[in-house]
């Protein structure tokens, strides 16, 4: 744990008891604030309250005694309308801030250059996160990982030297945490995403642009529109700036050609991604080229990068490689809940994809993905966008099948029969998993769960 000791003293209040809320509560009582929680539902406040945490209903609460209120990443700031909590705090001038903004302030209290790497984007941040965190590791440092994925950052230990802390932001911590300024911060892409909660796409790319835009080094992609616009403001602006692609040679930053990623400044060779099954395709080599960057900021050699790409295990339900049922391979795309997302999985693939979509669908549907159908042998529809999917894929072999367990049993059996030398069935879904499941991740738990059966049954069939 981090005691946020930059808060003693002070009364705090705090809204959203989940994982980082009640980890953030913990936090700031340890580093000796007086802290009053309180959220809508009551199972988190019970749970708060074996904690330890005071816990009293914010709306009897005098919000002029406080000097800050905590929110919770998951409560909405703006959009699509202020949380009541945003009002009363507006309302007696007191700031509202999150878990990232206590870090933050704890970082500067007490070692404002302990190396922190901050990682955003729409797509890939998770994939990145981790496999700098690897890379760190088999390098012989003590990486901590966290945030956005998996530990809530509260719940790692404190900045200082000896420690590396490498952290997933989403666009609703950034949007709470005003001083974030990592040592490498990270913007892998923009699309559109979350305008739910922030209005526009520009307010969107506003929020992301500031964590990299006070970072000692900023690594961008140039790859789209907005994100390359924003590392010229930073570059203008006199900034650090390490830019990335996966399309276009830089003369520096680092860039992929094809499997090898190339330092631009030299035009050298700096790792060969190819054979790395958990880094397979274009998204990942974007992926990998930001590792790269970030790791040479931090003062690792090619040489020691190069040898974390090639052990990288990969992320859970990213691309996620479940194992192989006789020739047909199983993959775990279960964190693709939008249709950009799905593309960079549909792209790795050059043909032979038995593929597993839908779900709550997001804007846009699946019509983006027209030039990948293709490459579908055959696509297997579940829950609500299934006869909405169905539509879009008119003219390429699909089935509505409605659950994931039969999903599962059709594809493979379909990929086992086909003649393609190494099949794929692939879950991207497209879709958020809401009408489901409670989250991606318990969806692609029962795809994997699915998927090892099945591997066992043909392993069996196959013994003697």
């Amino acid at each position: 744990m981090t005691p946020a000791t930059s808060f003693r003293g002070t009364r705090v209040a705090l809204f959203g008891l989940g994982g980082s809320g009640l980890s953030t509560a913990k936090s700031l009582l340890a580093g000796g604030a007086d802290v009053v929680a309180w959220d809508d539902g009551a199972a988190a406040v019970e749970k708060a309250k074996a904690a330890g945490v005071t816990v009293a209903d914010l709306r009897d609460q005098d919000f002029a005694l406080f000097s800050s209120l905590i929110l919770a990443p998951g409560v909405p700031l703006t959009h699509p309308k202020p949380h009541w909590t945003v009002d009363k705090a507006k309302a007696a001038g007191v700031e509202i801030i999150g878990d990232i903004e206590v870090f933050s302030r704890e970082r500067a209290l007490l070692d404002p250059d302990a190396p922190f790497v901050a990682i955003t984007g729409t797509n890939g941040k998770s994939t990145t996160t981790a496999l700098i965190g690897h890379i760190l590791r088999q390098a012989g440092l003590n990486a901590e990982i966290g945030g956005n994925i998996g530990t809530p950052i509260l719940d790692l230990g404190p900045p200082g030297a000896g420690r590396v802390h490498v952290i997933e932001c989403s666009s609703y911590q950034i949007d709470l945490a005003p001083s974030l300024a990592p040592t490498v911060g990270i913007l892998m892409n923009l699309s559109e995403d979350h305008l739910e909660r922030h209005g526009t796409m520009e307010n969107y790319a506003a929020i992301k642009e500031r964590l990299v835009a006070k970072a000692d080094t900023a690594v961008v992609s140039i790859d789209d529109p907005m994100s390359s616009a924003i590392a010229d403001r930073i570059a203008t602006a006199g900034g650090a700036v390490e830019r990335i692609s996966q399309k276009t040679a830089l003369p520096a930053g680092v860039y992929a050609q094809g499997t090898r990623l190339v330092g631009g400044k030299t035009g050298d060779e700096l790792a060969d991604l190819a054979g790395v099954g958990s880094l397979r395709g274009l998204h990942n080599a974007q992926n990998a080229a930001a590792a790269m960057a970030a790791c040479l900021a931090l003062g690792l050699t090619p040489e020691v990068i190069s040898r974390g790409l090639q052990t990288f295990p990969g992320l859970a339900h990213r691309m996620e490689q479940v194992g192989h049922a006789g020739k047909v391979l199983l993959v775990n795309d279960s964190k693709a809940t939008n249709a950009d997302s799905a593309a960079q999985a549909l792209a790795s693939f050059e043909t032979g994809i038995f593929w597993i979509l839908g779900g709550r669908a997001k804007t846009g549907g699946i019509d983006g993905l027209r030039p990948f159908f293709p490459r579908v042998a055959k696509a297997y529809l579940i829950g609500e966008a299934a006869d909405e999917f169905a539509a879009a894929l008119s003219g390429t072999p699909h089935e509505i099948v409605h659950t994931m367990d039969r999903a599962v049993e059709a594809a493979v059996r379909d990929a086992l029969a086909s003649s393609a030398q190494e099949p794929v069935v692939l879950l991207s879904p497209a879709c958020a998993s809401f009408d489901q499941y409670p989250n991606f991740e318990v969806r692609g738990d029962d795809f994997r769960r699915l998927g090892l059966e099945r591997i066992k049954a043909w392993d069996e069939e196959h013994a003697a």
